[in-house]
């Protein structure tokens, strides 16, 4: 990470962690008849797939680790070390508008883009920040933020209470930190219940599932936590899967992952909670709502906290978009949507919270759902229930 980022995943300090999210990809034939668009993911990017709590066995050992009081005292990670972030170049398909969507959204338009919608941003190099260019930086960044505060400027982080689909399809998500100097460590993040054809599929960012080179364990998630309770259930994970990119050098353009998680009590996820569709290729510049469990003061992950307005490209170092966000570590793989309904709390999942700048706390960013996350997505929802 360079010194002027760090991530967001579960922090305690003013700058925030990242916070990840998901792409949809090819659909089955089961998707499909539900409302989800299809594509071809034969020659398509190949996620990485870790088996989690694959038996019936280990699920029960990870439900009964997750105590209430281990719950509580979940805190967000440290960002990683100076130099452990990298903001790599994107893919030349990164930020190109074709426009995909997976599920469906009452009372929204899937896939619409509104007629001010900018362009596709072009995949460029992005700069790197050192220690010599971090004031240079902070001026940019401060000659952007006029601008920026222009097409993104609604909420900073208040907690929901409109009710709805979202209060259900979004959780916390819970693990243990396996690698680094927070190895042992039990944190927190949080996830979106999606639509899928195995109606078991939770996404969330990249360093939700995995951080310094290894996954994490005892991965679970809580739909609906709300202050200490778990309404509809504890689900933990039989498999971990994120980019390529994130897996190999977590690139912070690709901080996207996913979790498939087992039934409970003889029902899938989303019959119980329900799913939020997914949308991927979509033109940037859009009215967007962002939502987790912000862990980090002035916050306490015990409610579900919302930010919205309109995003805008990052102009210093990643592919990523920005929205003026004041949510916290504990955030991270919370979901952004598109075209979402305040009365109904539904909306298209776009992106996730991933990162922040420490000179620009009131900025969070997210990734761009591209063919990367849209073939995690997809490698997910075609993945077989154990």
């Amino acid at each position: 990470m360079h010194p002027s980022a760090r991530r967001l995943a579960v922090l305690a300090v003013p700058v925030l962690a990242a916070a990840g999210a998901m792409l949809p990809a090819a659909h089955s034939a089961a998707a499909t008849a539900t409302g989800t668009a299809t594509r071809s993911a034969a020659a398509g990017p190949r996620p990485a797939v870790h088996e989690a709590a694959d038996t019936t066995t280990e699920q029960r050992t990870v439900k009964k680790f997750w105590t209430v009081a281990r719950m509580e005292a979940a805190e967000p990670l440290d960002a990683p070390g100076t130099g452990d972030r990298h903001f790599a170049a994107a893919d030349s398909t990164a930020g190109t508008a074709t426009g995909s969507t997976a599920g469906s959204a009452p009372g929204s338009a899937p896939g619409s883009a509104p007629a001010d919608a900018p362009a596709a941003r072009p995949a460029t190099v992005a700069p790197t920040l050192t220690a010599a260019t971090l004031t240079a930086a902070t001026l940019t960044a401060a000659t952007g933020t006029a601008a920026a505060a222009r097409v993104s400027s609604r909420t900073s982080g208040s907690s929901w209470a409109a009710g709805g689909t979202v209060t259900k399809t979004t959780g916390r998500v819970f693990f243990t930190v396996t690698a680094g100097s927070d190895a042992g460590r039990n944190a927190s993040c949080s996830g979106t219940a999606v639509t899928s054809a195995n109606k078991s599929v939770v996404i969330t960012a990249g360093h939700c599932v995995k951080l310094n080179g290894a996954f994490h364990a005892n991965w679970v998630f809580v739909p609906g936590y709300d202050q200490g309770n778990r309404p509809n259930g504890t689900w933990p994970a039989t498999t971990l899967l994120t980019t390529s990119q994130w897996n190999s050098g977590e690139n912070m353009n690709y901080d996207v992952a996913a979790a498939v998680v087992a039934p409970q009590g003889g029902k899938s996820l989303t019959d119980v909670v329900g799913g939020q569709g997914v949308a991927f290729n979509q033109p940037r510049g859009r009215q967007t709502y962002a939502f987790g469990y912000p862990a980090g003061a002035p916050y306490d992950g015990s409610k579900l906290v919302y930010c919205s307005g309109r995003t805008f490209d990052d102009f210093l170092s990643s592919q990523d978009q920005g929205l003026s966000c004041g949510m916290t570590g504990g955030a991270s793989g919370g979901p952004w949507f598109l075209n979402f309904s305040e009365s109904t709390g539904s909306g298209m999942l776009n992106s996730v919270n991933s990162f922040k700048y420490n000179f620009a706390s009131y900025w969070m960013f997210g990734p761009y759902f591209g063919p990367e996350a849209e073939a995690v997505y997809n490698t997910a929802q075609n993945t077989a229930l154990t």
